[in-house]
């Protein structure tokens, strides 16, 4: 008699089909800090647990998270400062300001962070006088994060950058990754 809606059913599906396989859906961009870091070629795991709140300029390279001042304990303690800053490029962090590496009782400001070979398993932190060289699989998942006083890491801050300005360690203040905890 007339035509049934379950009739179409088999057009309308394959009209569908048709019609996505023609438009496609983008793959979205990162949508973590941590999946930014992956597509980098780097592992998630050098911020700390947790940020939620970021900002990256696909331009410049330059991106900004936050977060509060907190320790995470790796092969060694990380200090992870209220205001973060770098470039993340693929396989690097350069420009690094915010993160202090400790070394016996001495706190050293992380300006750079790098995978040079994945398949080597090895990760490089330069702290300026040296570069520190750590397994990748230590930075595999984000870790949880020690909350400190602010006043305190302000402090260890600038101990750590008088100590880098007295070694004539620099940094260059232009297209920075910035991290804000």
């Amino acid at each position: 008699m007339g035509i049934s809606i379950f009739s179409l059913f088999p057009t309308f599906s394959l009209s569908f089909l048709l019609i996505s396989l023609y438009f496609p859906t983008t793959q979205s961009s990162p949508s973590s800090i941590y999946d930014h870091l992956e597509s980098n070629g780097l592992p998630m795991g050098l911020l700390p647990k947790g940020i939620t709140d970021f900002s990256i300029d696909p331009d410049t390279h330059l991106f900004q998270v936050l977060t509060q001042p907190c320790n995470a304990k790796f092969e060694n303690q990380l200090h992870y400062d209220f205001n973060i800053s770098g470039v993340l490029t693929f396989g690097k962090i350069a420009n690094l300001s915010g993160v202090l590496q400790q070394e016996l009782f001495l706190w050293f400001p992380v300006i750079s962070i790098r995978v040079d070979d994945p398949s080597s398993g090895l990760i490089n932190f330069d702290v300026g006088v040296v570069d520190k060289q750590f397994s990748l699989s230590l930075f595999e998942i984000p870790r949880d994060c020690t909350a400190v006083d602010p006043d305190d890491s302000h402090s260890q801050s600038k101990n750590s950058q008088k100590l880098s300005e007295s070694l004539g360690i620099g940094t260059v203040e232009e297209h920075r990754l910035r991290a804000v905890s």
